[in-house]
């Protein structure tokens, strides 16, 4: 009964802690704007099963890519079996799902497996962030604290495979000595009792109990932990992907407020019929965190920060300031900074700095070719381009800042109707003098 009251406790304090931290970030949604439909479920959910739990993306680097899925599919895996603990810690009780039979051996034997494997692909990742200095992992974004997050995280995962195999090699041992039936099979582990040769029964059941309670507080704390790392993409990874962009990536998206004015130019008669509105004028493209659509946000959210979006960047290669996982980045960082804030005395709470130049210089934002390589790359359909499209929206539609070549482009739009310097009058000069018709 002590267990179950100490377990009940724990439990508890974790959904209050979790809870508390997700209706946070719910309410900075809240401050950014709609312009995201959800439809099309059935392609959704095809893109979903393909990119997110198929992992094609992640396997153009072949070798990590499939290190990375180990990963991710063994906590798809074990998670079944930590369904068990949770049940078993509130009712006092031991392997409470082996009722499924056939199921649950199949299930505990593919975790165990997974467990040694995801062990195996976390030492490899700790060895490369740590000794290898792997390039895509550097930039100037990439502070101390983003290097440290990583490794703790990565630790925090080696602890749970290790305390799983532990947890479930003490079992085997256990129920020999003391004579109980075996629920589940562990291929893996069965190699492992031989840690608890010479122990009393009593003994093992201590060695288990400890394995039992390091892994499941530790799950525990690892999921109020991932709200606040780089690693909350274990959450927030497969809904980005369910929330891809369908569009090919080359089509950038209309203004709707823009596009409804230039219907009205056409049709004068339309702004009679419209019907009159108060509505505050919007701003035009994303000046600060609160502008950007609720997508974009939950990108930053999404963001793995694995670097495959800049390393293939044309911009960032060939050395320009422009980093696409920066941009995500500290929309992340400047939501945080400024949300709160917002949250307490209104959405049109300023502190003085913005998204645009005190997170992400005009240089930066004008590098982009929009060229759409880092949303081509990004594992989890992170749609870059259009936060940056966004951006230098504001720029030229509300402050007039654009490169001086873009300036004198809108300003012959603006007087010639095309791109070109010369007048519409004497756009066919060229072909003076040669055998050509004119007419």
């Amino acid at each position: 009964m002590t267990k179950q009251i100490v377990f009940a406790i724990a439990l508890l304090v974790t959904i209050g802690v979790f809870a508390y931290t997700i209706s946070r970030i719910i309410r900075f949604f809240m401050l950014t704007r709609k312009g995201f439909a959800v439809n099309k479920l059935g392609k959704r959910l095809w893109v979903t099963l393909e990119v997110a739990f198929g992992q094609t993306k992640i396997f153009r680097r072949p070798v990590i890519g499939l290190m990375h899925a180990l990963v991710f599919w063994g906590f798809c895996v074990i998670l079944f079996g930590s369904i068990e603990m949770v049940i078993d810690g509130l009712f006092g009780v031991e392997k409470s799902l082996s009722v499924l039979g056939a199921f649950y051996n199949f299930m505990m034997a593919t975790g165990d497996i997974f467990a040694l494997l995801v062990a195996i692909s976390i030492v490899v990742f700790l060895i490369r962030r740590v000794f290898l200095h792997i390039k895509r992992f550097e930039g100037i974004e990439m502070k101390k604290i983003s290097h440290i997050d990583a490794n703790v995280a990565l630790s925090i995962i080696l602890v749970l495979m290790l305390s799983l195999m532990g947890m479930n090699a003490a079992y085997l041992k256990w129920v020999e000595l003391a004579g109980h039936e075996v629920h589940g099979v562990y291929p893996v582990s069965q190699h492992l009792t031989w840690l608890f040769i010479g122990m009393s029964v009593d003994t093992v059941f201590t060695h288990y109990q400890i394995y039992w309670w390091t892994h499941i507080l530790l799950i525990f704390l690892f999921a109020n932990l991932l709200p606040y790392s780089k690693h909350f993409h274990v959450f927030m990874s497969v809904p980005n992907v369910f929330l891809s962009r369908l569009e090919p990536l080359g089509k950038l998206p209309n203004m709707d407020n823009v596009t409804r004015e230039v219907k009205l130019m056409m049709d004068p008669n339309a702004a009679f019929a419209a019907p009159a509105t108060d509505a505050p004028i919007e701003r035009f493209g994303v000046k600060d965190a609160e502008d950007v659509v609720w997508k974009s946000y939950f990108d930053a959210l999404s963001c793995t920060e694995c670097g495959r979006c800049t390393s293939v960047c044309p911009a960032n290669i060939t050395g320009k300031k422009l980093s696409p996982r920066k941009v995500m980045m500290d929309l992340r960082a400047r939501m945080k900074e400024k949300g709160p804030m917002m949250l307490k005395n209104g959405r049109d709470y300023t502190d003085g700095k913005s998204l645009v130049r005190d997170y992400i210089s005009e240089e930066e934002l004008w590098a982009c070719t929009t060229c759409n390589a880092c949303a081509q790359e990004c594992p989890i359909n992170i749609d870059h381009p259009k936060l940056i499209v966004d951006m230098r929206r504001y720029l030229v539609m509300e402050e007039g800042s654009a490169p001086g070549e873009l300036k004198a482009m809108f300003n012959n739009i603006e007087n010639n109707g095309a791109p070109w310097q010369y007048s519409p009058e004497d756009r066919l000069v060229w072909a003076k003098d040669l055998e050509v018709n004119v007419q």
